[in-house]
């Protein structure tokens, strides 16, 4: 009788490296092991897993399917190893999801510090900017801001984010300094990824204007070009502003800082590779954010 975990690990290595051989040499086993043990497998779910040619291996409906539960398995199983484990140091895999951006200039660093202390531990971060289903995509953290809804998931704050809206001095010179957000209404606004812009006591605005975009680069020189008025987080827009090549306006009326969130699912927290990555974000983002990272 085959036991329960028999060939998931051997199929899982083998379509994750593409190959038998590719899967054989990551698993540290020989190919006929491998192709024996996903053949058991396969007929223990009495389905086929891969399309096998002479040249190409795919995988099945069913295949895809048993993939991506069959690597939770694996995951959960090491994530409770390690948290029973004496030493509780991270290993396994770590799938962190978050946005181009803070993926970018932020939680890179970060990452790479992290693996660098845990060589145990294989990384895989994939940049998004939409919101991912992390249980049902199989995801350890994201790294998300603003108001969260789900239920299933823990959030801890990491950092925040000031968000300021400035303009190029030209563009004032020419079309004037709005003096409160309803003054906004007359202005070009450069748009970003946010339908609102947020201000003070909860007050809202909605930007419009020709020029909209998704990537706060973009928005940013747009800015500099002297294009409109945009509200961006401050790591865009603190060096413009320090060398004056923009201006903020509405200062007064700034929003409180937005919380920056290490979201996981419920039974993650009790894992080390998790844990830990939480807080070294705790300390290191911060800095990074403001510019003034700490080295210890």
């Amino acid at each position: 009788m085959l036991g329960a975990w028999d060939g998931i690990e051997e199929f899982v290595t083998v379509a994750r490296e593409g190959s038998f051989t590719a899967g054989a040499r990551s698993f540290g086993a020989s190919v006929t092991h491998m192709s024996r043990a996903v053949s058991r497998l396969e007929a223990k779910l009495g389905s086929q897993l891969f399309h096998r040619t002479t040249r190409s291996l795919g995988l099945t409906e069913a295949g895809r399917i048993f993939y991506e539960t069959g690597s939770r398995l694996i995951s959960e199983r090491e994530d409770a190893i390690a948290a029973v484990a004496a030493q509780g140091s991270p290993r396994g895999n770590l799938r962190i999801t978050c946005s181009y951006t803070l993926g970018e200039r932020f939680i890179g660093p970060v990452l790479r510090e992290y693996a660098h202390e845990y060589p145990e531990l294989a990384i895989a971060c994939d940049l998004d900017n939409d919101v991912v289903d992390l249980i049902r995509d199989g995801y350890d953290i994201a790294i998300r801001t603003g108001h969260l809804e789900d239920s299933r998931l823990v959030a801890t704050r990491v950092a925040s984010r000031a968000m300021v809206t400035v303009a190029a001095p030209a563009y004032l010179a020419e079309r004037g300094r709005p003096q409160r957000t309803a003054d906004l209404k007359e202005h070009d606004c450069l748009v970003g990824s946010a339908s609102l812009w947020h201000f003070q006591r909860g007050e809202t605005f909605r930007p419009e204007g020709r020029w909209r975009c998704n990537n706060g680069t973009m928005v940013l020189e747009a800015a500099l070009e002297g294009m409109g008025v945009c509200q961006l987080p401050a790591f865009y827009t603190a060096a413009a502003i320090a060398d004056g090549r923009l201006e903020e306006i509405l200062a007064g009326e700034c929003p409180d800082d937005e919380p920056i969130w290490a979201v996981y699912p419920r039974l993650k927290h009790l894992s080390p590779k998790v844990s830990l990555f939480v807080a070294l974000l705790r300390r290191r983002l911060p800095g990074l954010l403001t510019g003034q990272a700490t080295t210890t």
